[in-house]
């Protein structure tokens, strides 16, 4: 079975231990401390993370992982690089790399892409082909909320539907960057739009990802 779930965390916790605590992040308000608590919140305490889409948990969860961020940021990095608990469902291979193989993915370029000098992360073509999987599968959830028609597209020619409707606006792009285009950066992926102007617009403006 791939492992590109555990090779992507194993790759933000050096990326995060690289970075320092204070380092900003692509997540609006977050540092690297934050962005790390998170982390552990969502392996070690699903009583808490369900705040991340139950809204009556949120203060929950608000108050679980403030309360994580304030352990010591070496103590967050290794829980990370642990892993889940063995209870965890993320402890499961299958769920794993369901779950974390894009989570992973695009918090590591959260942390990258907040530096004035980033450069893009090569990406194999084994995990390019793995993202593209689950850009095919994820595409409506993720762009349910597009005020426009929605297209992905790969350089190859691959397209995904991410939303119905008119006007259309395709984006085109590698998998890495339409990864990180549908979990609400738009402009920190590198893609090319093509589409009414003004749809163009509307959509950079929206609010995309779970």
């Amino acid at each position: 079975m791939s492992t590109h779930a555990k090779r992507e965390r194993l790759l933000l916790a050096d990326l995060l231990e690289s970075s320092g605590p204070q380092a900003p992040t692509l997540c609006d308000g977050w540092t690297t401390r934050d962005l790390a608590a998170h982390l552990v919140v969502r392996d070690r305490r699903p009583d808490a993370a369900a705040g991340l889409v139950i809204k009556q948990l949120e203060a929950r969860l608000e108050r679980v992982q403030a309360e994580f961020a304030a352990k010591p940021y070496e103590e967050l990095i290794q829980l990370i690089r642990t892993g889940p608990p063995r209870m965890s469902p993320f402890a499961l291979k299958p769920v794993d790399e369901a779950a974390n193989t894009l989570e992973f993915y695009v918090h590591g370029e959260d942390v990258r892409r907040a530096q004035p000098d980033w450069t893009p992360r090569p990406v194999d073509p084994v995990l390019a082909d793995a993202l593209w999987t689950r850009v095919e599968r994820l595409a409506r959830v993720f762009g349910r909320r597009s005020p426009v028609g929605l297209v992905l597209r790969r350089p190859d020619g691959r397209t995904a539907v991410a939303h119905r409707g008119t006007p259309v606006v395709t984006v085109t792009g590698e998998p890495g960057e339409l990864v990180v285009f549908l979990y609400g950066r738009q402009d920190a992926a590198r893609v090319e739009l093509d589409g009414d102007k003004e749809a163009v617009a509307r959509l950079h403006g929206a609010k995309l990802g779970i």
